[in-house]
């Protein structure tokens, strides 16, 4: 007994094949479509649209009428009553009117705190300005502080760095000048040493018999 493969849901890249199951699968939902009418009794419209624009399609009654339908149905549950356009239209202007009023007391005590239209201000307002800015100052310092130490921190790190390639590289420079300097001391044994090849004459005898 053969057993059927799941197939994979992505597009058939092979276009015979792909065809073949348009054609197989198309004419399956067609066949569900019309006995889902009669079975259950309920208005079916099917439309498909082939790769190539070709139109195929299935109603139980009339197709024109179902889509006719279907727009009737969407328009009514999608569209607001008038009630409640009118409730949502109201609440949206009472939110504009209370952000417009919060902008204008930030735009005020902006002025004021900026030192601006201090005129109407009362003197238990004034203090409360005052804590307001005392406590941004202290805030501010603070993340000075942090900022300052952060900075302090990078910088003995980049010292550090350098401090090590330095080291690395006068180790460096020390052994190659005490190798050249090893160099330079054989290379000055060897000219200072005399040159050990003279010629002699060497004669075995008596000094008469020398000849000249």
């Amino acid at each position: 007994k053969m057993v059927r493969g799941k197939t994979q849901m992505k597009r058939i890249e092979n276009a015979t094949s792909r065809q073949v199951t348009f054609s197989k699968r198309r004419n399956g939902l067609m066949k569900k479509a019309f006995e889902l009418s009669i079975l259950c009794d309920v208005e079916v419209a099917l439309i498909v649209f082939s790769q190539r624009g070709r139109l195929y399609e299935f109603a139980s009654s009339s197709i024109q009428e179902t889509i006719e339908r279907y727009r009737s149905h969407t328009r009514i549950h999608n569209t607001p009553t008038t009630s409640e356009s009118a409730e949502n239209t109201q609440r949206l202007k009472e939110e504009v009117e209370n952000m417009m009023k919060r902008i204008d007391l930030l735009e005020i005590s902006k002025r004021k705190l900026l030192g601006g239209g201090l005129g109407s201000c009362s003197i238990d307002e004034l203090q409360r300005m005052e804590q307001q800015l005392d406590r941004s100052i202290t805030k501010i310092r603070v993340k000075k502080a942090e900022v300052f130490e952060e900075q302090i921190d990078q910088l003995k790190e980049k010292e550090k760095t350098l401090f090590a390639e330095n080291t690395r590289l006068s180790e460096k420079y020390g052994s190659y000048s005490s190798q050249q300097a090893k160099k330079d001391d054989r290379k000055n044994i060897a000219e200072a040493e005399p040159i050990l090849d003279v010629e002699t004459e060497l004669f075995i005898g008596l000094p008469a018999t020398r000849t000249r």
